[in-house]
């Protein structure tokens, strides 16, 4: 008998009809002899909406009693679910986040998993029910209760089956699996069959939405296979495992598309030891993430700092840097809103010269200018500006020859 974890997003279970063809796709999957635990995600726009009435009650919203508000809209989703697998003579039972021992730490609103003890889903397996689970929360080191951030019922579920040991982890989503390409952006991406863990990470790194950085962290160092699939069509999605490329795959797998992200720039900053680590070490402790660093050359003894940080944290973050920057002594500070970065991604690039060169000649010729260049093994990402980017993005997605030949024609519902 298999273990299979599934995990729901938003749009899966949005409404009592969505709720009731989940339950029928669990009691399916338990009726062909196999385990299940079920991680789910909140109905549709509900934690938008709490959001926006905690925004309509207060402006000052402690980290941990908005935690306490949004954990509530998967409470709703699991005890639903269980409702709706009891009239299909499931056996079900619904635990939250803490309930199962996911033990975090006590970063209020992006937590990180330190632990899954999961005695209790165990237990209820060994009884014969299904055991339904709220994502994206646990419980920290201080007994608190935490949410675990964007993407946070992805991390769940990956970190629930390798502490079960589970056979799978399949991620229903609003869209048939990992494509070549956003289909909104590029129309004429194509769904991959197969991807491997170091590039869907590079992916889920470089902005992809389909799956959240950190579910794949954990499905990599547990060697936990992912199934990504759509929750509306049922059809085979996409397979993210440890398997190494085959020479008859492509050389690039994907390209990735992010708007998300904003650029600083500090002006003007002494080029002296000790001020690069005097600028970012109070962003990392304020948990600002710093994504792409550039350091012109010095000139007459000072140098501009560039980098890149998420949108939702510009607030946070430009404060810290013009404190900093009057610190260090540096000349301005600036930020651009209008930024998009683009990335390719394939394992490929590791044995594929001239790949970056044909990169910046196809960004050349589509009259893309380039403010930002970063790279890894099997990665090259740039920043452009944003209304530049569906332009480039479908460029370099047919100069690699990705282009299905046709456009991408399933129902893409809005991401929740």
């Amino acid at each position: 008998m298999a273990l299979i974890v599934q995990k729901y997003g938003g749009t899966s279970v949005a409404d009592p009809d969505r709720m009731r063809a989940v339950a029928d796709h669990v009691a399916f999957t338990r009726r062909h002899g196999n385990d299940v635990v079920v991680v789910v995600s909140a109905m549709g726009k509900s934690t938008d909406n709490l959001i926006k009435l905690a925004n309509e009650v207060s402006t000052i919203q402690p980290g941990r009693e908005l935690d306490m508000l949004l954990t509530t809209g998967e409470r709703v989703s699991m005890a639903l679910l269980c409702m709706a697998l009891a009239e299909r003579e499931v056996p079900a039972m619904s635990f939250t986040g803490s309930q199962v021992g996911i033990v975090t730490d006590a970063a209020h609103g992006k937590a990180k998993i330190l632990e899954v003890k999961g005695d209790r889903v165990r237990a209820s397996l060994s009884d014969g029910h299904v055991c339904v689970v709220a994502g994206f929360q646990g419980i920290s080191t201080d007994s608190e209760i935490t949410t675990l951030g964007r993407g946070g019922s992805d991390t769940t579920a990956v970190a629930l089956a390798a502490a079960l040991e589970a056979d799978a982890c399949e991620i229903y989503t609003d869209v048939t699996g990992v494509f070549s390409a956003d289909p909104r952006i590029v129309p004429q991406a194509r769904k991959l069959t197969k991807i491997n863990f170091d590039e869907m990470l590079e992916m889920a790194g470089a902005g992809s939405k389909v799956l959240a950085l950190r579910s794949v962290e954990f499905a990599r160092n547990h060697d936990v296979p992912l199934h990504v699939r759509s929750s509306f069509t049922w059809e085979p999605g996409t397979w993210v495992t440890s398997e190494e490329p085959s020479m008859e795959d492509p050389i690039i797998s994907g390209v990735v598309t992010d708007v998300s992200e904003a650029k600083v720039t500090v002006l003007g900053v002494p080029d002296q030891p000790g001020i690069s680590a005097a600028l970012f070490e109070p962003l990392a402790d304020a948990n600002v993430n710093v994504d792409m660093i550039v350091q012109n050359t010095s000139t007459q003894g000072t140098t501009d700092i560039s980098f890149t940080v998420p949108l939702a944290d510009m607030g946070v973050a430009e404060d810290i840097v013009r404190r900093i920057a009057d610190e260090i002594g540096a000349t301005g500070v600036t930020h651009d809103n209008a930024i998009a970065k683009l990335s390719l991604v394939g394992a490929g690039m590791k044995t594929s010269p001239g790949i970056a060169a044909k990169m910046f000649r196809t960004l050349a010729d589509t009259d893309v200018n380039i403010e930002m260049i970063s790279t890894s093994t099997i990665r090259i990402s740039v920043v452009i500006a944003e209304a530049d980017l569906e332009r480039a993005a479908r460029s370099l997605h047919a100069a690699f020859g990705l282009d299905s030949g046709q456009s991408y024609g399933a129902p893409l519902p809005e991401r929740t």
